[in-house]
């Protein structure tokens, strides 16, 4: 072996101290995620890239990349992830991390999907359900947390307003009722 490639090799092998703390590092983000996605990046350029991260961050989602040996390793440590297919840890993968609206990183993918067919999305785990490779545009479909909380909202506050309103219209109704009473006894007496 040339003094070239044991270099390369050497540069390319990861201490058992470091894996461990990688893998510790990513059971750290991915305990209180709410969604992962898993995507293959391979074929982005490093401007595609930085702009995919860019509009990651501005929904405060994250993407990490590591070895999928460790990423396996995490996965296996978090627990949940027991259906997820083996083809998502295959290749150049990044792990796309939503906190707070899982949904988010599903419209992201699509979006940048749709502009340069890239990076290929392989599946998502989203509040402990696996979706596969073929989901994507269910995924990105579905409403936000906000929308759906804002849905909630607006559809417990209109039975309300639709009781206060037929309550109204009753009284008007009986007031209504009440005056042609009246007017009648007036012209009776």
């Amino acid at each position: 072996m040339s003094k070239l490639r044991e270099k390369q090799r050497y540069r390319l092998m990861i201490s058992k101290s470091k894996k461990t703390e990688i893998v510790a590092g990513l059971v750290e983000q991915l305990k209180d995620a709410t969604g992962v996605y898993f995507v293959d990046f391979a074929t982005m350029t490093v401007s595609e890239t930085a702009n995919f991260r860019s509009t990651l961050r501005e929904k405060e989602v994250v993407m990490k990349v590591a070895k999928n040996t460790l990423i396996r390793r995490a996965l296996t440590e978090i627990g949940g992830f027991d259906e997820l297919p083996v083809e998502a840890t295959k290749g150049q993968t990044a792990m796309i991390i939503s906190y707070d609206d899982p949904t988010a990183p599903a419209k992201i993918i699509k979006e940048s999907f749709k502009k340069v067919e890239k990076p290929v999305y392989k599946s998502a785990v989203l509040e402990g359900e696996m979706f596969d490779s073929t989901k994507l545009d269910v995924l990105a479909s579905l409403p936000s947390k906000q929308d759906m909380y804002a849905a909630i909202c607006g559809s417990l506050g209109s039975p309300a307003s639709g009781i206060v309103g037929s309550i109204n219209a009753v009284m008007r109704d009986v007031a209504s009722l009440i005056e042609e009473v009246a007017k009648k006894q007036n012209n009776v007496a």
